[in-house]
């Protein structure tokens, strides 16, 4: 799937060579937007090649990894902006090709009406295996009504995800793929206590089906691991209770302040709250420091803790690896693919540098450029008594980040581990 989502990864475990390459298309992004001006003239393709100008930025999109291949394509990204410069939509259709499953077509709609609600859209189909479509809406995100809501559809069918076994020391070489077939529904009220402390609820209903692999020269999982490695498909139910304390003096652009959440889950196989599957709890911690008035220490600390748990399929435990931070999921660690290693309890730190190096004009917005350099470090592990600071797996890296004010975050994050080097595309921060 490479339509305009929240994250899109690629990673490249070996040599330097794709990540020069996956980095190939922000650098063309970044030359776009530095063109002089030309004159508007009717029919000057300059005047639809420069973002100053044109309707539109046409980004292209170039990610190659040993992962999910070889893609090229186009994004033209329509831009909608307000009399002040500030972004309110962002409408990306895309067309590319994949070496693995084919030409492949998608589109993403983000509409940001105001500080307090925003909403997104998006879908993608390829000729072969892949295909997706989500719905995400929030409001009340400034706290300042008693009440806020988070709501999230999404199906996705993909081809490319790989399993190396359960523990914090599994071999490259035990790598398997299967297919992963994905249904999810979640709901997140919210109590806001007062602008700072909310109490919050998540129902998440999720349907994943786990059929064999479709990749060559990657063993299936069957093949590895046999059918009870969770080939078949799995229903569950998590009920799960979020106390957060959040000072944070922007959402999506954090420069000062902390967020603090402890939650505890209940997770059924069928039902509400019948046929406990696990139970869960954990932390997550989030710090801002201004350093000076560009740049920005972030700092991470997470835990998840399953307390019982019975018979999971492996996709239900708790893993790092990856680009992003999700609170009770998964974990980053940006020198290994999504999910690298995983188990019943996992702890990550991340620490990095947010400096604004540059700004230009685009498409009436003004956007910031910045580097981050960083590092993350975490592990997974299979006792609560274990000590979660002994064999942390370990990563470097430098993040190439667009910041378009108030709401819009593309980045490129290139992290360096044991396993070589993984390239990392998206929106948004990755906590």
């Amino acid at each position: 799937m490479h339509s305009l989502s929240t994250s899109s990864p690629t990673t490249a475990r070996i040599g330097v060579r794709p990540a020069s390459i996956a980095c190939l298309g922000l650098v063309c992004s970044l030359l776009l937007l530095v063109l002089p001006a030309a004159p508007a003239q009717a029919y000057d393709w300059q005047h639809w090649l420069n973002p100053r100008t044109a309707p539109f930025i046409p980004v292209p999109e170039i990610d190659t990894d040993p992962d999910s291949g070889h893609t090229i394509g186009l994004l033209p990204t329509f831009l909608g902006t307000d009399s002040h410069g500030d972004i309110r939509t962002i409408i990306a259709p895309s067309i590319y090709k994949s070496s693995f499953f084919g030409w492949g077509l998608g589109a993403s709609w983000f509409a940001y009406p105001s500080s307090d609600t925003q909403w997104s859209a998006d879908g993608s189909v390829e000729q072969r295996v892949e295909r997706q479509a989500e719905v995400k809406f929030q409001t009340g995100r400034a706290r300042l009504r008693p009440w806020s809501l988070r709501t999230w559809l999404m199906y996705e069918r993909i081809g490319t995800p790989r399993f190396f076994g359960i523990g914090n020391d599994t071999p490259l070489r035990d790598e398997t793929n299967y297919t992963s077939e994905r249904e999810l529904l979640q709901l997140q009220p919210g109590w806001n206590i007062n602008p700072y402390l909310q109490l919050g609820y998540l129902l998440q209903i999720e349907n994943v089906t786990v059929s064999p692999g479709v990749l060559r020269n990657v063993p299936s999982i069957q093949h590895r691991y046999g059918i009870s490695a969770g080939l078949g498909t799995n229903a569950m139910v998590l009920n799960r209770l979020l106390l957060t304390y959040d000072t944070r003096d922007d959402l999506t652009m954090p420069t000062r302040g902390m967020a603090l959440t402890a939650y505890a889950g209940l997770a059924s196989r069928h039902g509400i709250l019948n046929a406990s599957a696990y139970s869960e709890t954990g932390f997550d911690t989030r710090l801002f420091l201004p350093l000076d008035t560009v740049t920005v220490l972030a700092v991470h600390m997470a835990a998840r803790y399953l307390l019982q748990a019975r018979r999971l399929p492996f996709w239900a435990l708790s893993t790092i690896g990856g680009d992003r931070s999700f609170i009770g999921g998964a974990q980053p660690l940006r020198g290994f693919g999504a999910g690298r290693f995983s188990d019943r309890d996992s702890f990550s730190f991340s620490a990095e540098l947010r400096r604004t190096v540059a700004s230009i004009n685009a498409v009436s917005t003004h956007i910031d450029l910045q580097l981050a350099p960083f590092v993350d470090i975490g592990r997974v592990f299979h006792r609560l008594n274990a000590d979660p600071l002994n064999h942390l797996h370990s990563v470097i890296g430098l993040g190439l980040r667009g910041l378009a004010r108030p709401f819009v975050v593309g980045y490129v994050d290139i992290g360096y581990g044991s396993e070589g080097v993984a390239v990392f595309t998206g929106i948004n921060y990755p906590f």
